[in-house]
């Protein structure tokens, strides 16, 4: 885990899930996900957009030209447990498809530019999951 996620992480958990800077959110989760070739269990700070009992998170990595770890990891062992706030919820993980995914799409990135940044540098379309309380 890089230094930077420790500290993300230590601060969400310090602050009952609220985060300062440089996201100064209270909508990160931290999703807990097993390797789907290690087995090793990890902890990645997400951006959420919270719904009636489900979370969906972007598989933007930045905009790189692959998907991040945790994506393939949720898609392997889709039953998991994120950190809401203070609580720990289990869920399980979905990709969001076809005409529902672009929706979403569209409204992630009107209410968060950096995604549509995101977007720009990669040609790949960036997966989104659902995660819906167990």
């Amino acid at each position: 885990m890089t230094d930077f996620n420790s500290a993300i992480i230590a601060d969400f958990r310090a602050n009952g899930g609220y985060v300062g800077a440089p996201f100064h959110s209270d909508k990160l989760v931290l999703l807990h996900h097993v390797g789907a070739k290690s087995g090793v269990e990890r902890v990645s700070p997400l951006m959420s957009f919270p719904g009636d009992d489900n979370w969906i998170v972007v598989a933007s990595k930045g905009g790189a030209p692959e998907n991040p770890g945790w994506y393939y990891n949720l898609l392997a062992h889709p039953d998991t447990v994120i950190e809401y706030g203070n609580e720990t919820v289990p869920v399980h993980a979905t990709v969001v498809e076809g005409a529902e995914r672009d929706d979403l799409w569209r409204y992630i990135t009107s209410v968060n530019a950096g995604f549509a940044s995101y977007e720009k540098k990669t040609s790949r379309t960036i997966p989104l999951v659902r995660l819906t309380r167990r």
